[in-house]
């Protein structure tokens, strides 16, 4: 494959980039880049080829059926899942890695023993590793693969906040299938302090699994975007209560919109939410007076959104983002492994 063209500016040629759209939030931010995004699609192969999704991406965002994506141009793949290694071979006729370049991204942290978990990339060394969260990078055996860390970037959706409802919000999705792994059973005592607004898929029969009045634990499903946008600031503060996971898209999101912030302190939650965004602990207690306190104070909840969403501007800009991506594409491209 040719390597890139490098105008005279110095500047290289747009890419053309097949990513499978795994998470949609992610994948919103991701194809905000200058380059060309080949996203699979096909309504029989189900995940592995979901497409857009109907998500107001930009023009270079391109759908394109398997069959077809032998006839691109392709510069370089970025990976997401084990089985997307065998489907470029078996779609492209290339492998990645060997004769096509390729990133694979990272989402989640080992789902065993952190201590003892090797990443299936591990033994590679001419594939590029990509965490999204620090956390994640620590957690994971990365073995001898190049590994470097680029964080979320998430757009900016305003700053909505009212928090004219003494309630609440959080998002999790499938609670009660997930249950101890995203904090579910943590909702009951929580909501002593108030009643809490659960947005997601799979939330609408959750106070019965909890054995609580609906009044208390309040399941509201999955909503469209910008629709539960204006929901959440609606609410006095978000509650983030995942045990194990990696950094949920949705707190970063609920900075941005200048809610105050009651977290669970575990993961790389305590790195992401300073304590002048709200309260971060491993204590269920002070959380529950956490909540209680943004409920009764709601001038101070007011302040502490507001710092949320200077703190979320700094750490967390698409800006940022974009660049770290464009910069790291480029390089694979070019057969240069970034390490950090």
């Amino acid at each position: 494959m040719e390597a890139p063209t490098t105008h005279s500016n110095g500047a290289t040629r747009p890419l053309n980039v097949l990513v499978w759209n795994v998470h949609d939030f992610w994948t919103t931010s991701f194809v905000r880049g200058r380059h060309r995004y080949l996203v699979p699609r096909d309504g029989e192969r189900g995940e592995w080829a979901r497409g857009r999704r109907g998500r107001a991406w930009p023009p270079n965002a391109i759908e394109v059926a398997p069959a077809d994506l032998a006839d691109e141009d392709i510069d370089i793949v970025v990976l997401q899942r084990p089985h997307e290694l065998d489907l470029v071979s078996e779609w492209l006729g290339r492998s990645p890695g060997t004769d096509l370049p390729a990133i694979y991204l990272e989402h989640d942290p080992p789902t065993a023993h952190a201590a003892l978990t090797r990443h299936p990339l591990a033994d590679r060394t001419d594939v590029q590793l990509v965490h999204v969260t620090h956390f994640n990078r620590l957690m994971w055996d990365n073995g001898r693969c190049p590994t470097t860390v680029i964080p979320h970037g998430v757009l900016d959706p305003g700053h909505l906040y009212t928090g004219e409802l003494p309630r609440a919000a959080t998002i999790i999705n499938e609670p009660v299938h997930r249950w101890r792994i995203t904090g579910t059973d943590l909702l009951g005592s929580l909501s002593d302090a108030a009643p809490i607004d659960v947005y997601g898929m799979g939330t609408e029969q959750l106070h019965a699994a909890l054995c609580v009045e609906p009044q208390r634990v309040c399941g509201l499903g999955d909503l469209v975007q910008d629709h539960l946008h204006a929901e959440l600031a609606r609410r006095r503060v978000f509650v983030h209560i995942p045990r194990w996971t990696s950094l949920g898209m949705s707190v970063i999101e609920a900075m941005y919109l200048g809610m105050p912030i009651v977290a669970i302190g575990t993961t790389e939650a305590s790195a992401s939410i300073p304590a002048e965004a709200g309260v971060v602990s491993t204590e269920p207690e002070i959380l529950t007076e956490a909540i209680r306190l943004f409920l009764h104070e709601p001038m101070f909840a007011q302040l502490t959104g507001k710092a949320a969403r200077h703190w979320a501007h700094a750490n967390f800009g698409i800006e940022e983002f974009v660049a770290s991506w464009d910069h790291l594409l480029v390089e694979s491209a070019h057969g240069q492994h970034a390490t950090g």
